[in-house]
């Protein structure tokens, strides 16, 4: 059930980019079908330019033209939180384990736990995170324009961190 979920998510996002499956060109040898099992993909902590605490990123693919999609796995360990942070295109995260926050700009904090969804619209400032006494991990998809996914801003300081979680 939670891999429907994933392939209804990535078969949206991949239309979105302008993917036509009816206009697909024909196999050529570099048109072909990719698969990278795990063994193919080391996770690597999240640097601290970008995220406060122990995280590990694993990126599960990048973009394969004319596709602008890509999406990794992000674990956090209790207390962990990325930095304040825009995406041009947005962003889904599909939280598939522990509980977690995660916060607009100005806005309440939101609890996130396992199965939930989060969009993030376009140009939103956000940060998402684990709880403070548990993990979280998520599965982050968004899209590339001008080379970029992301902008990193400032990092959430502890007080910030700490009002959301005490909101919760």
């Amino acid at each position: 059930m939670k891999h429907a979920a994933l392939a209804i998510i990535l078969s949206s996002a991949l239309a979105s980019a302008g993917t036509d499956s009816s206009q697909a060109p024909a196999a050529n040898g570099t048109d072909q079908i990719r698969l990278v099992g795990q063994d193919g993909r080391t996770p690597t902590p999240g640097p601290s330019a970008s995220f406060t605490g122990h995280v590990q990123v694993e990126q599960l693919f990048g973009t394969h033209d004319p596709s602008r999609v890509t999406g990794g796995i992000v674990t956090f360990q209790p207390g962990a939180r990325s930095g304040w942070h825009t995406h041009p295109l947005g962003q889904v995260l599909i939280v598939t384990a522990g509980s977690g926050l995660v916060q607009q700009w100005g806005a309440k904090a939101h609890a996130m736990k396992v199965g939930d969804v989060v969009w993030i619209p376009p140009g939103v400032k956000h940060w998402h995170g684990a709880s403070p006494s548990s993990t979280v991990a998520h599965i982050s998809v968004q899209e590339m324009v001008d080379g970029k996914n992301v902008v990193w801003m400032e990092p959430v300081t502890d007080e910030q961190y700490s009002n959301a979680a005490e909101a919760h």
